[in-house]
């Protein structure tokens, strides 16, 4: 017989990068006595727990937590803003009963709360609005309302889930109201959860159900299924029923059982319908199988998982320096940690390539590949990586591509140049508002290729006021090949160290990426040209000394201070013919071809 557990709540938050979602959830611990901020101060931030989440801002993983109230256990499911991990998005979601949509009191809801929104308003989810950050200057939360209801009507939400309850906080100051006037704690947010998420549904003496949701990974218990159990129950050292989506069924024993109790999981002996637990005990779950009973297994649907829009390559480092800053060099290391990524980040596909040590890696989107790649550099690994490729699709015989939802907020004085910048990559344009009297908000529809570089050019366009965020669209007829990149690069003719009689030279026609004493290899990238054609160049030049010249004279030389471009900006800048060389300490550019001469004849080849 079906009943409501009323002694559970279990709810995903939703919000944009930075609207403040992992510090309200920091002051829900607080008032709940989960932790204590005199006790540890790094406890600040405790949902961002990589240093990747820490340092961006941003989620990446998807997390589970939970906080007790008035004899009621709150999970809370942390869901990542960006939809480039929109994998961790949709299986988070189908373990919960409701939805934290948090909105910035200022700046309104943005790109990611609409991808993530349109996913739990599609699962039937019920929402709870919290217009967040009330404690900002120049709030307008009736304004961040009106355009929730508007957002709410674009995606297409059901008379019920447009009858929302609002509530309006300040997650770093710790309270909650159910008016805009300021209050003293968390307790209408916590209430509000209460009355507005159902408890889950289930069925204790049906036969076991759990759909596993997420993975994780421990070296003692191996491969950990994590996931709400749909019915019946699960003790330890039970023999359970692992069933796949094509079928197959094997059985295990259940070794080890923990379910989440605020920042951390207990073991426990039983687990039952509603919980979100973890299951250890079978080495070959994935997520999307059923964890069912022994005796009358049932399968559950399979997660239906968006297919992955951006590739790139993988290879082994093959520089003149490759072997020197990192620990994990060779093809056997490469491969390993790529198939132990792929053992916990479903939204990532793996393909061998021809040759020693080259994989082809399929990934939501540049930011889920960028993560890949920062996160192995920082565990010691050293690659090369080509320029991200959009996976194109064959739709009713037509040829599509990614295409991506596109806002970008600028100052009115700068809107000239980004518009025809925009207009040039061919972006449809959609909307524009207002944000007070000096910016405008802009909203377009543009292919995934179009946009790949359009960050930095936005930034020195707008000198750095403008901003942007974007989120996958959908598919889209396949358009006309993007402009490609307008200057061509400075290239060392040589191995060596650079010296700065040289590169003064150089700094006349070009922006540079390297200053004195850095020592290059022939083929390597240092700087762009201020014309189109690539340049072979020696930065390693010194001065002549004769009886009439000293070296001390080179003290006069000024440089400009190089361009050092991130792990990211570096992926959008290179063309085809060029790498990224990642390794723990330096991010190079590279020619894919380092010998000069070879590269000729394979260009008078094309």
């Amino acid at each position: 017989m079906q009943y409501r557990r009323q002694d559970l709540r279990n709810i995903a938050i939703i919000a944009h990068v930075d609207h403040g979602k992992t510090t309200l959830v920091d002051a829900m611990f607080k008032q709940t006595g989960t932790f204590t901020v005199k006790a540890d101060e790094a406890q600040e931030m405790v949902l961002d727990s990589n240093e990747l989440e820490r340092e961006r801002g941003i989620t990446i993983l998807a997390k589970n937590t939970s906080v007790p109230y008035k004899e009621v256990t709150i999970n809370i499911a942390d869901t990542p803003g960006h939809a480039d991990f929109g994998s961790e998005v949709e299986r988070i979601l189908k373990m919960v009963d409701g939805a934290l949509l948090l909105v910035d009191a200022v700046e309104g809801p943005m790109p990611q709360t609409r991808f993530v929104l349109r996913k739990a308003l599609a699962l039937g989810l019920r929402p709870i609005v919290v217009i967040n950050k009330m404690d900002r200057p120049n709030i307008r939360p009736q304004e961040a309302l009106d355009k929730v209801f508007g957002l709410f009507i674009d995606l297409g939400a059901s008379d019920p889930q447009m009858e929302f309850p609002v509530v309006y906080a300040a997650g770093r100051e710790g309270w909650a109201s159910l008016s805009p006037a300021p209050g003293t704690d968390l307790v209408p947010l916590f209430e509000t959860i209460l009355k507005a998420v159902p408890g889950p549904l289930v069925d204790e003496h049906k036969p076991l159900q759990m759909l596993v949701t997420m993975l994780d990974y421990d070296n003692y218990l191996g491969k950990i299924g994590i996931g709400r159990i749909l019915n019946g129950r699960l003790t330890k050292n039970q023999t359970f029923s692992l069933m796949k989506p094509d079928g197959q069924i094997t059985r295990h024993k259940a070794t080890m059982l923990k379910k989440f109790y605020g920042l951390t999981k207990r073991e426990v002996q039983e687990v039952r319908a509603g919980d979100i637990v973890t299951v250890a005990g079978a080495e070959t779950i994935n997520v999307g199988d059923t964890v069912a009973s022994a005796e009358d297994p049932m399968a559950l649907p399979p997660l239906e998982i968006d297919e992955p829009t951006l590739s790139m390559e993988f290879m082994v480092n093959d520089s003149p320096m490759s072997g020197r800053e990192g620990k994990f060099v060779t093809a056997r290391h490469l491969r390993e940690r790529l198939a132990k990524e792929q053992q916990t980040n479903v939204g990532l596909k793996i393909e061998i390539l021809p040759g020693e040590g080259n994989f082809k890696v399929s990934g939501r989107g540049e930011l889920h590949l960028a993560i890949l790649i920062e996160t192995m550099r920082r565990e010691g690994y050293e690659l090369s990586v080509s320029r991200p490729e959009v996976i194109f699709k064959e739709t009713n015989g037509q040829t599509t591509e990614p295409m991506e939802y596109l806002v970008v907020d600028a100052e009115n004085a700068h809107q000239g140049a980004m518009l025809e910048c925009l207009g040039r990559r061919g972006a449809k344009f959609i909307n524009m508002t207002p944000e007070g009297t000096a910016r405008t908000r802009f909203e377009y529809v543009i292919a995934s290729r179009a946009l790949m570089g359009f960050k930095t050019e936005l930034m020195a366009i707008t000198k750095g006021t403008g901003m942007m965020h974007h989120s996958f669209h959908s598919y889209g007829p396949k358009i006309s090949d993007p402009a490609k990149r307008a200057n061509g690069v400075l290239i060392a003719m040589e191995k060596g160290a650079s010296t700065g009689y040289a590169l003064d030279n150089l700094q006349a026609r070009s922006t540079l990426f390297i200053g004195t004493g850095i020592e290059v290899y022939g083929g390597m990238i240092i700087g762009i040209n201020s014309r189109e054609n690539d340049l072979v160049v020696n930065p390693c030049k010194e001065k002549a000394l004769t009886n009439m010249r000293t070296k001390a004279t080179d003290e006069a030389i000024v440089l400009t201070p190089p361009l050092e471009l991130t792990l990211e900006q570096s992926l959008e800048f290179i063309s085809e013919t060029e790498l990224v060389e990642v390794t723990p300490k330096n991010i190079r550019l590279r020619k894919k071809t380092l010998n000069a001469s070879r590269r000729k004849r394979e260009e008078a080849q094309e």
